[in-house]
């Protein structure tokens, strides 16, 4: 899978760098995405050949050629099932942009149409994502109990007043009582439906008992605990007698009124995802009162943020969470979606005519247009040239539901991107391919039955590739003694060639690592004969080592950016702290470890060494 942040590439090497390198990563992709269909193995082609139905989990270790074989998977699916297919669309969800326009070349030279292709950010139209999670937030942000939290973030905007409040609507004085707006929301909430579509239920019973309240003031009646109904003016009329159609133009006037729909909008509001989770996560009391009981102090701490609304990854699971739990009162919608449709039938009716005049005016004896067609298939042909593509319609439309799925490196998704995914895919039709081993993201999968149980239960199935065709067998002997200890239940890819290079070990002596690492990168470039190098670092020495060490075709990378690239030559700088740096620090040292096609370096700092790093030769690269 290609992964190439467009950030960190301009840093490393401005923008030509970036496209040279980027062009060159290409060049290798293509070489082994050819590679992989010249020698198609009965397990790659058994995974890409599977039945439709189900979700279907591609489990594959470092250089199996997962990606390659999603994508073709994606070929044939929509070649052999086009009917099925054509009018839901197929999902491919990518981690990143860089991965997307690299696939968005594949799958078109396939002859594909009808594909939508997306990371976890860009699931939810409308909210562009601008910021980083710190690790804390993001893994707090992707538990399952955040589900949890927002419904009562929403719950806590449906308010009883503590005390009544007045309200003056045009000549009447009237008064929301806090046993009325009890009543109200309860019965709203009773419905079980979403926030926005409840409200209406809610709306209309404060109506009820304004309007009843209105009607006693006309008629001379008092009601308990309203002593203060009556006219403005303070003159009250003589006792009228009000039959049901005077207090239901009472009640009509009163849901016009400015100051009756603005009280209501303060108990009851319209609410957007943006507006819920912005409020939550900038106002303390308001992220108190909805994880009371749910998420620690520290939890609530790693939340808060200053700017509302400059989302992050995380937040687009939260905010498609929201949608649901929201809803959209879509009735006045509805009415002009009804007014469309009678327009366009009217329109066409009208066109008939006018043909059906010609017919008769031509001759009487031909066959008319009115014979074969009629307003309403003429309407919806008509309707049906406006329209766009599958995938063109899904990319603005939130509920969406697709044909199939495809994601990959999906162990990176938290649970509340499955969530998010889940509800794009009702059939569970799916393709999951990714490597749990390699699992980075803050609140990613330890395992695939931890991931899918809470929506399929046991109804999955695994296929595993086992083949790695591009980590040599040198650099993955060394790579397996990690993966032991990350996961001692995963058996590490089979390696197809060899080079006859180990893997070297250089020990600093001096605080300058760039300093020290420059000559070791410009001998990996000779060695590897102008291929290209990447320097794999923690995130506290990534400024340094770009100052010294950067330059054509040698990248700097934090092991997060890396993931998912391949370097002739890789250079892994203090492995002994990338171990440290996390609950998930093994596995991210697995994967700087198997980001090398031809050669790899280890660099220790000072820090201790990880066991299974023991056996590495402690010599300099010498080119």
């Amino acid at each position: 899978m290609l992964d190439l942040d467009a950030d960190d590439a301009g840093a490393d090497l401005g923008l030509a760098g970036e496209a040279a390198l980027l062009a060159a990563l290409n060049r290798q992709r293509g070489d082994a995405m050819r590679d992989i269909v010249a020698t198609i193995q009965a397990e790659q082609d058994e995974i890409i050949r599977a039945d439709l139905s189900g979700v279907l989990v591609v489990q594959g270790g470092p250089g199996t050629g997962k990606t390659a074989v999603a994508l073709h998977r994606a070929a044939y699916l929509l070649y052999e099932h086009r009917e099925t297919l054509s009018s839901r669309g197929v999902l491919v969800l990518g981690p990143n942009e860089t991965f997307l326009r690299y696939i968005g070349q594949v799958l078109p030279s396939l002859g594909e149409t009808g594909v939508l292709l997306s990371t976890i950010g860009g699931m939810f139209p409308g909210a562009r994502v601008r910021e980083a999670d710190s690790r804390a937030a993001a893994e707090v942000k992707g538990r399952a109990v955040m589900a949890e939290v927002l419904d009562a973030a929403v719950a806590d905007r449906q308010r009883v007043p503590d005390a009544p409040i007045d309200v003056t609507a045009d000549e009447f004085r009237l008064r929301l009582l806090p046993a009325d707006c009890a009543v109200a929301r309860d019965k709203a909430r009773a419905t079980r439906r979403p926030h926005n579509v409840a409200r209406r239920v809610f709306v209309d019973t404060m109506l009820d008992a304004l309007a009843e309240q209105a009607a006693a003031t006309l008629t001379g009646t008092v009601l308990d605990d309203v002593p203060e109904v009556g006219y403005v003016d303070g003159e009250d009329p003589e006792a009228v007698l009000l039959d049901e159609r005077d207090v239901a133009d009472i009640r009509a006037e009163l849901a016009r009124d400015g100051a009756v729909r603005r009280a209501l909008n303060g108990l009851w509001p319209e609410l957007t995802p943006q507006q819920v989770l912005g409020d939550l996560l900038t106002g303390r009391a308001r992220l108190d009162s909805a994880a009371d009981g749910l998420l620690g102090a520290a939890d609530r701490v790693a939340l808060l943020r200053t700017k509302p609304r400059w989302w992050t990854a995380g937040d687009i699971a939260l905010l498609d969470e929201l949608a649901e739990l929201l809803g959209e009162d879509d009735t006045e919608e509805a009415e002009r979606r009804a007014r469309r449709e009678r327009e366009q039938r009217a329109y066409a009716e009208g066109v008939l005519h006018v043909l059906d005049q010609d017919d008769e005016i031509a001759d009487e004896e031909r066959l008319r247009v009115a014979d074969v067609l009629d307003a309403e298939l003429l309407a919806e042909r008509e309707q049906h040239r406006s329209q766009l593509s599958a995938a063109e319609r899904a990319a603005g439309d939130r509920n969406w539901t697709f044909g199939h799925v495809i994601v990959d490196e999906a162990q990176e998704l938290t649970a509340m991107d499955w969530r998010m995914v889940m509800r794009r895919c009702p059939s569970r039709s799916m393709t999951l391919v990714g490597d749990v081993a390699q699992t980075g993201a803050a609140g990613g999968a330890t395992s695939w039955r931890q991931a899918l149980k809470p929506h399929v239960g046991d109804r999955w199935r695994l296929a595993e590739l086992t083949v790695n065709y591009r980590t040599p067998a040198e650099i993955m002997t060394l790579a397996a003694g990690v993966l032991a200890e990350v996961n001692p239940g995963l058996t590490p890819p089979r390696s197809v060639r060899a080079t006859g290079v180990e893997p070297w070990r250089h020990d600093l002596d001096g605080d300058d690592v760039g300093e020290a690492v420059a000559p070791l990168a410009a001998a990996e470039r000779v060695a590897a004969d102008g291929g290209t190098v990447a320097v794999v670092c923690p995130q506290r020495l990534q400024s340094s080592l770009r100052a010294s060490v950067a330059g054509e075709r040698v990248s700097v990378l934090t092991v997060e950016r890396a993931k998912g690239l391949e370097f002739d030559s890789v250079i892994v700088v203090a492995p002994g702290e990338i171990a440290a740096g996390s609950s998930r620090g093994l596995a991210d040292l697995y994967v700087a470890l198997t980001r090398a096609t031809q050669r790899l370096g280890v660099v220790a700092t000072g820090e201790p060494l990880p066991g299974c790093l023991g056996g590495v030769s402690a010599v300099a690269s010498d080119g």
